[in-house]
């Protein structure tokens, strides 16, 4: 068991190759399991504009008016299929680099999940996070096969 003091907690997304557009995300060392939540995708501008067209509503606003008209016309887009919200767990190390500014971010060994998660809500985001942390530190996930 590894206790929730010796959990290592981040503000930063650990994974999702459009994280940076995300507006909720969770990351939690514990041991070598990194437990990653994001969520609330919002698409860049230009992709925004071209989904909008696609779907017959186009967006008139510019900037922050544009961004805001997405968001009442389609919302937060879904991360695959389904769910606006994704937790994945991956075997992974902290960055131990000397004076790196991550502050010992961890880097994952494999990109294979071990497990994951789609919720549609940031409250059941949350909660399936702490449940994968819980999991983590009971030593209750399996290594994903590559």
């Amino acid at each position: 068991m590894i206790e929730v003091q010796d959990w290592k907690w981040f503000g930063n997304a650990g994974h999702f190759i459009c994280a940076s557009h995300c507006r909720f995300h969770l990351t939690t060392l514990i041991g070598g399991w990194m437990v990653s939540t994001v969520g609330e995708y919002l698409p860049d501008s230009t992709t925004r504009e071209t989904i909008a067209r696609v779907r017959g509503n186009p967006i008139v606003g510019r900037g922050d008016e544009g961004e805001c008209e997405f968001l009442e016309k389609f919302g937060f887009e879904k991360l695959g299929s389904f769910g606006t919200f994704e937790t994945m767990v991956f075997t992974a190390a902290p960055c131990t680099e000397e004076d790196c500014p991550c502050g010992g971010f961890p880097a994952p060994t494999s990109w294979v999940s071990a497990e994951s998660l789609r919720y549609d809500s940031a409250a059941d985001a949350t909660k399936g996070h702490y449940a994968f942390c819980m999991k983590a530190a009971h030593g209750d996930i399996a290594v994903a096969e590559e």
